[in-house]
């Protein structure tokens, strides 16, 4: 193609130079002509002949006219000649600029199919690569079927499994009253005979002992009577419980405060002051010398019962602490629960958290085993879960309710467990298989909040629960059965404690009001 514009340019270069020398030619020869045909003018001008001479002189004026346009002519066209040459100048400019612009696009054009053929061998690599992630796509989708169709079998025994123990624990169950009632049998057999003390002993194991010596024991009573009405908190009252050995309450409330009560009077003893939120539950060391609250300011305060200053602030909890137990064998490791899905095991004499359990589910109540090495935890999914005070694993758990669990009192002997939800049951657990000894529930009794106490009574023998109507509902362990409706509240009930010394039994409402019941 280069060759081809070169001889090109070189050709029109050649016609432009043979038109030059032709226009040239021509005019010399017009010249030439314009003088052979002056020639006898000027040769008769020449003789002396008066008559023509004007005529010739007009004659030869025009004929100067004439060759003065041939000259300007012949200017002209030397002028349009220059005019072409530089045209052609600039033709050949133009043109190289194009070969260059020609040059350039078939090296870009080079370039370009290299790059094609570049990104066609990609495109061939990723085609494969593709394909190979289209086969594994298709492997996994049938081994996902094959995991799913042997999830579905699983899913199926493991129904038939529930439902075979179900049955069997109804069975249990069944046997369970059996025994109960064998039981019943045997203690109206024991009194009447003057043996019921000898008998206690025999079902609920040694007496546990504490720091000051027996713990003391009398028989429960059913309480039906209102002794006191007490104004005790502004906003409400959340947690209520007796000292150990003692007829003294103990009231926490959203008013910030702890108060302490003489129940054989109504009257108030004592006022803690020092808690920066909402106390939401209580508990009290056994030798009574301290007071431990749980705040909705995350943290838990220990007042000293006989000074009334805080003895600790316990932090570390990043939300509500919405429950506390102080150990049943010594008065210096406590249990604490919040709503940041943790546990922590705290020790008193050194004043900070020495364990700390992660929770799949915040806990709303918990527990000290008799013997403080296992916890014992009811949480918003329903569950009650054990655990290894020591290592914080996980021992147990069952689902004590359909609902949260909204708490956990055990019995005197340690060998049963009291769990309450919002499904507004009351179940009955075995410590030691945490199978369900029995289930209390009341057409009318409806669990208040997601930290409604209920409590057994120091005897083993009753559960009393508060509601939603301001009602409290006691029930007879043994009977299954309600055995009083206790109206007084006109909010919804709280909390329920009962004194170890067998009576009386305390409630607490939503707008602060406590009563003694006898």
């Amino acid at each position: 193609m280069m060759m081809e514009m070169n001889f090109f340019h070189r050709s029109q270069e050649v016609i432009a130079r043979e038109a030059i020398k032709h226009a040239l030619k021509a005019l010399r020869k017009r010249h030439l002509l314009e003088e052979g045909a002056h020639a006898p003018a000027f040769i008769a001008i020449s003789r002396p002949i008066a008559s023509q001479g004007s005529e010739w002189k007009q004659k030869a004026e025009n004929l100067e006219l004439e060759l003065q346009q041939c000259y300007k002519a012949q200017s002209r066209l030397s002028e349009q000649l220059v005019v072409e040459v530089a045209e052609s100048r600039a033709s050949k400019a133009s043109l190289q600029e194009k070969e260059e612009g020609i040059t350039n696009l078939q090296t870009e054009l080079t370039q370009t199919r290299d790059e094609c053929s570049q990104l066609q061998a990609d495109l061939e690599e990723k085609i494969k690569a593709l394909e190979l992630l289209v086969s594994e796509n298709h492997q996994l989708k049938a081994e996902l079927e094959e995991m799913t169709n042997k999830a579905k079998n699983a899913e199926a025994e493991n129904k038939m499994l529930v439902d075979r123990w179900m049955l069997q624990k109804m069975k249990d169950a069944e046997r369970l009253n059996e025994a109960n009632a064998i039981y019943e049998e045997m203690v109206d057999r024991l009194k009447a005979s003057g043996l019921e003390k000898l008998a206690q002993q025999q079902v609920d194991g040694v007496v546990r002992r504490n720091e000051d010596g027996a713990e003391f024991f009398m028989e429960s009573t059913i309480p039906s009577i209102c002794k006191h009405r007490i104004n005790a908190h502004e906003g409400g009252c959340a947690s209520i419980l007796f000292e150990y050995n003692s007829g003294k309450l103990v009231s926490g409330g959203q008013d910030r405060t702890i108060k302490m009560w003489d129940t054989n009077t109504g009257s108030l003893s004592h006022t803690l002051y020092g808690c920066l939120g909402s106390v939401l539950d209580l508990t009290i060391t056994h030798d009574n010398r301290s007071v431990i609250a749980a705040s909705s300011s995350n943290n838990l305060y220990v007042w000293d019962v006989n000074s009334g200053r805080v003895r600790h602030t316990l932090t570390g909890h990043t939300d509500k602490v919405c429950a506390v137990d102080v150990s049943k064998v010594s008065s210096r490791h406590v249990l604490s629960a919040a709503y940041d899905r943790t546990i922590k095991v705290w020790d008193l004499n050194k004043g900070y958290c020495i364990n700390t359990i992660i929770c799949h589910s915040n806990c709303n109540a918990l527990s000290f085993s008799m013997d403080g090495q296992t916890i014992c935890s009811g949480h918003v999914d329903g569950n009650l879960r054990l655990w290894d005070i020591q290592t914080g694993k996980l021992l147990s758990e069952v689902a004590a309710h359909s609902l949260a669990v909204t708490s956990i009192s055990l019995s005197r002997n340690g060998n049963v467990v009291l769990t309450s939800g919002r499904d507004n049951l009351h179940n009955l657990f075995d410590m030691r298989s945490l199978e369900v000894c029995g289930t209390l529930r009341a057409s009318g009794n409806r669990v208040a909040s997601n930290w409604s106490r209920s409590c057994i009574s120091p005897d083993d023998n009753y559960v009393a629960a508060g509601s939603a109507d301001g009602s409290i509902s006691i029930w007879s362990i043994s009977k299954a059965d309600i055995v009083s409706t206790l109206r007084e509240h006109t909010s919804p009930v709280l909390c329920c404690s009962w004194s170890g010394l067998g009576k009386p039994l305390a409630s607490a409402d939503r707008n602060g009001i406590i009563c003694t019941w006898t």
